[in-house]
């Protein structure tokens, strides 16, 4: 509770909050509490609410955990941003995984499974056909895959994400490389768009509605 007043006050001007914001790259040192803050702004997701269940708490928890062993299976941290704020707190992840090293392979599933029968065999079984569902989606061209992008719970709303964005975007268009992204809130649609992603595609996961986009380079190069 403490935790959200003091953000409160920070953001009572919200342009100055932003302005203290820093974005800059994960330090390997700060991985957990990236993960923390992941799990607290998505816990009330649609899809993780399918997958996870209803109580908050210990769909949090759940969700958590399987976070926690999907960034070690897959290497999260050296491609990460975070936003920090002036007292060095992580506010915001920006997790963006390089061409070719998104999808799971069957061998990393199975380490993925291992972990995730924690939650019970029947949510360890959902997540794994979420897991399946999205990578069967996957483009086959060359791209960078972005996600999870969040801001921790009670910070949303207050143009971070944006700001995040801008710098991911900016990055893309330096390097002349696709960006795909996979997210199941109809109103992050309309807020990817006006980064330049464009909706390529929908599909049921779990009776959730997602969306998949893709974006491409933008501005003159050469």
């Amino acid at each position: 509770m403490r935790r959200e007043e003091d953000a409160v006050q920070k953001i009572t001007d919200r342009g100055a909050w932003l302005d203290w914001m820093e974005i800059g790259a994960l330090d390997a040192s700060e991985i957990e509490e990236a993960l923390d803050v992941t799990a607290r702004g998505m816990r009330d997701n649609p899809l993780t609410v399918a997958v996870f269940g209803d109580g908050t708490e210990q769909r949090r928890q759940r969700f958590r955990r399987f976070m926690g062993r999907v960034a070690r299976v897959l290497g999260w941290g050296p491609n990460m941003l975070v936003a920090r704020d002036a007292d060095g707190e992580i506010a915001g992840v920006c997790n963006m995984m390089p061409p070719g090293e998104c999808l799971s392979s069957p061998s990393q599933q199975l380490r993925m499974l291992s972990s995730l029968l924690a939650n019970g065999p029947y949510i360890a079984g959902q997540t794994m056909r979420w897991l399946g569902l999205w990578i069967r989606r996957d483009p086959a061209e060359c791209h960078w895959h972005l996600g999870p992008l969040v801001v921790d719970a009670h910070l949303q709303g207050m143009g971070l994400g944006s700001r995040m964005m801008q710098v991911f975007c900016a990055q893309m268009d330096a390097a002349r490389e696709d960006a795909y992204l996979e997210t199941d809130k109809p109103e992050n649609v309309r807020f990817y768009e006006r980064f330049g992603f464009e909706l390529v595609g929908e599909g049921e996961v779990l009776g959730v509605t997602n969306y998949f986009m893709l974006r491409r380079p933008q501005g003159k190069h050469g």
